[in-house]
């Protein structure tokens, strides 16, 4: 069921929720109806790392890891 909704809104803000939803080829009803859904949807799962992505996480020594200075030197060498 759909119910009719007034929103008393800045005139600039419309203009610009107007000149958006132009631009995406949607209605601003649609629009707006699309920004509730999202506000009302459950937060997405976080990112699970595959066994093999996990069984390297740590594998490496702070001292193995060169830092900006290292980064400098080698591209100062490559383009001299």
């Amino acid at each position: 069921m759909q119910t009719k909704l007034t929103l008393r809104l800045d005139d600039r803000l419309i203009s610009g929720a107007k000149e958006y939803a132009s631009a995406a080829g949607k209605s601003l009803s649609q629009v707006v109806s699309e920004y509730f859904a999202a506000l009302l949807s459950p937060a997405p799962e976080p990112f699970a790392a595959t066994p093999a992505v996990s069984a390297l996480r740590g594998i490496l020594k702070e001292s193995d890891v060169g830092g900006e200075q290292d980064y400098r030197d080698y591209l100062e060498k490559k383009h001299s």
